[in-house]
């Protein structure tokens, strides 16, 4: 089984600092995280960077498609504003850089693959290719998550020695089927749609992660019902459960 974290800071610490950002990760950390979650996604170019949506509207300053714009144009975007006044002048960044990020920090990543629609190959392929450059040779390998089960089909494929991880949302018996076939040593079910029996999933050897938790007592009956690991827009709330 894999040896998941009690808490997970969500695209950092999300609900302090905008998220997918090196200033959620710094966030997180300062509030007690030892490991982040974040948004693998893809360039026109094809250059990894942190971002959940498919289009840049709502987290940057620019607008249209991921997949239209290319590095060059989205590093001059405003990655910050958004969240707050305080926060302008915040830019979006590169896996390779946050790499770099999460080593200075002490920090794990559960990296999840965040394909915009027909690029799930690619997109796990270049995840993998840039973890493999740039993650420290001495330090705990991340997590991969995803979705999209081409991606994790890729990562299966391409990097074995990488742990793999099932995101599901409204069908959470979909790890019956998937988890196996796909590899994953974890299963990540939104707090909203959880299987039956979390013990069924622990008892076929996965970690169970829940996503995503922001109350304390929530987290701690999710936790007293079996879950190993709390995903969270403010783990120093969680922390404290």
């Amino acid at each position: 089984m894999l040896r998941l974290p009690k808490v997970i800071g969500h695209r950092g610490a999300a609900a302090s600092a905008p998220e997918n950002t090196l200033e959620s990760i710094e966030r997180a950390a300062a509030l007690g995280a030892r490991w982040v979650e974040f948004d693998a996604k893809l360039t026109a170019d094809n250059v990894v960077i942190l971002m959940h949506d498919d289009d840049l509207d709502r987290t940057t300053s620019g607008h249209g498609p991921v997949a239209a714009a290319s590095w060059a144009q989205i590093e001059r975007l405003d990655a910050g504003g958004w969240f707050g006044p305080n926060w302008r002048g915040v830019k979006v960044p590169r896996l390779d850089g946050t790499i770099a990020c999460l080593a200075r920090l002490g920090l794990n990543a559960n990296i999840e693959i965040k394909p915009c629609p027909g690029r799930e190959a690619e997109t796990a392929a270049r995840v993998i290719e840039v973890v493999r450059q740039h993650w420290p040779k001495d330090r705990d390998r991340p997590l991969l998550s995803s979705f999209a089960l081409e991606s994790l089909a890729v990562a299966r494929d391409l990097a074995p020695e990488l742990p793999r991880g099932l995101l599901v949302w409204d069908q959470p018996e979909l790890w019956r089927s998937e988890t196996g076939r796909l590899g994953c040593r974890s299963a990540h079910f939104s707090s909203e749609h959880l299987p039956a029996d979390l013990g069924a999933v622990k008892r076929a050897g996965l970690g169970v992660a829940v996503y995503t938790v922001n109350d304390r007592r929530q987290a701690r009956g999710l936790l007293d019902a079996g879950a190993d690991c709390i995903i969270t827009d403010r783990p120093d709330t969680v922390l404290a459960a």
